[in-house]
């Protein structure tokens, strides 16, 4: 499978095709006229592309032929009026009539949540019967293209193969298949769609990438495409960290109440830092936290709401969720069966010497009790007076890292080769430079265990091991 990722210019160099705009807008079927079908259908007609909806529904499709909204949402009406009278937008109950017109065909049914908690994908698999049936007796280069939440490999396992089973043709070749995830909000709908926060584009072949990406031309110059799968899941993480954001929120207002501290306040402040608290700098998979700051404080605040009597179950299991980040980074390591573990990165973060309460520090305490010979590297830790100081401040927290932190100047190595020469297993827990060329002189079957993804050129190494992905 081609994978990008990037934008469509991405594409192109790594494919060789060339996006060539033409005069004639792709006509376009959307099916399943429910929130997000409909604001689709309005806003593709409102950007000159001739729209066929359809539905099950045979109410729905009437409403929406004469020009009426079947939900309330702030300009859909009116959109969807301009389109009929604009001679670009219609709609009908037969599926196979929409395919055949159209060039694209977009479908947004509904996946509710399944009797097991899952997501249903019935409605899915049957509209991928009717489109491929359509696609059986139809000529050229059609694409289709999902909206619905779904979970990942939804698409390329379930819709793909309905599609090819009764179409006789194969994804790629005769037809394309992308998901594409909609960021649109209620009451807010139409104008999200003008002005998107990004634009994803999920597909597995380059001719798929630039036929969206014209479509999306006048609303977002720039999408991002890449795999069908990342597609599918960045929808899901979108809504669990909104929710998340949500949560987190209520709970900081359950704190501020019965102090009397106002908690739109404190919200406003720290929602003005988009430089931290809003930005990719935490937000990437990796190690666990640590620091002077962040283990402190929050147990300080789950202590807070303890003495508040104040339930804050998301606040509470931080720490919980952080330990089992060190506890696979372990796993990890035990699992290549390693006797002699080169770790590299000791401070809680690169360009510092604070050992206080650093991740890297309880993943050697447990190997070490496994019986795991350490070596270690870090440019900034020199072992010595101020050392034991920084565990003086910690004696609380950890006491059980005090063994580690005192036989520091026993396992650390000068350069990060030293480190990794004779090493069965190599983890990374810091982001350096220097560190790349541990690749080039450590033993040839010695597995990285790399918890920061150091680099790309790490990534297609031999017996790499990466802590989530």
């Amino acid at each position: 499978m081609n994978m990008f990722v990037g934008n469509v210019e991405t594409a192109r160099e790594l494919d060789g095709f060339e996006l060539k705009l033409t005069d004639r807008k792709k006509a376009i079927s959307v099916v399943g006229l429910g929130y997000v079908g409909a604001v689709s259908l309005a806003c593709l007609s409102d950007l000159g592309h001739r729209v066929v909806g359809t539905d099950i529904d045979g109410q729905k499709v009437e409403s929406i032929s004469w020009g009426e909204s079947p939900i309330h949402e702030d300009r859909l009406g009116e959109l969807l009026t301009q389109g009929v009278a604009d001679d670009l937008l219609s709609a009908t109950t037969d599926l196979k009539k929409a395919v055949m017109e159209t060039d694209v065909t977009f479908v947004s049914v509904g996946t509710p949540t399944s009797e097991d908690g899952g997501c249903d994908t019935r409605a899915i698999e049957a509209v991928a019967r009717g489109i491929g049936e359509a696609l059986a007796a139809k000529n050229g280069f059609h694409i289709v293209v999902l909206r619905c939440s779904v979970p990942p490999g939804t698409t390329l396992d379930i819709m793909k193969p309905v599609l090819e089973q009764y179409s006789g043709k194969i994804a790629g070749q005769s037809f394309g298949i992308c998901f594409n995830p909609e960021f649109l909000r209620e009451g807010t709908a139409i104008a999200d769609f003008h002005a998107p926060p990004r634009t994803v584009i999920g597909v597995s072949d380059p001719k798929t990438a630039a036929v969206l990406a014209e479509i999306y031309a006048p609303v977002d110059e720039n999408p991002i495409v890449t795999t069908v799968e990342v597609a599918e899941l960045v929808k899901y993480v979108d809504n669990v960290w909104h929710a998340t954001k949500v949560v987190f929120a209520n709970e900081v207002g359950r704190l501020c109440k019965p102090m009397g501290i106002d908690s739109h306040a404190v919200m406003d402040i720290f929602v003005q830092d988009t430089k931290l608290n809003l930005s990719p700098y935490y937000l990437k998979p990796g190690f666990a936290f640590g620091g002077s700051c962040l283990p402190k404080e929050v147990r300080a605040v789950n202590h807070l709401a303890e003495k508040l009597g104040v339930a804050t179950p998301l606040m509470d299991s931080l720490t919980p969720s952080n330990e089992k980040q060190v506890e696979q980074a372990v796993d990890l390591v035990r699992e290549t069966g390693a006797k002699k573990v080169a770790v590299l990165g000791v401070a809680f973060k690169p360009g510092t010497d604070d050992l206080r309460e650093s991740p890297a520090l309880e993943l050697i305490a447990q190997l070490q009790e496994e019986g795991a010979e350490i070596v270690a590297y870090d440019p900034a830790i020199q072992p010595g007076p101020h050392i034991t100081k920084q565990f003086d401040y910690m004696r609380h927290a950890a006491p059980h890292l005090k063994n580690v932190v005192d036989g520091l100047a026993d396992f650390m190595q000068e350069t990060p080769e030293d480190a990794a020469r004779d090493a069965d297993v190599i983890v990374v827990t810091q982001k350096l430079p220097e560190l790349r060329s541990v690749l080039r002189s450590k033993k040839e079957e010695a597995p990285v265990v790399d918890l920061v993804r150091i680099s790309d050129e790490a990534r297609n190494s031999s017996h790499y091991i990466g802590i989530g992905w």
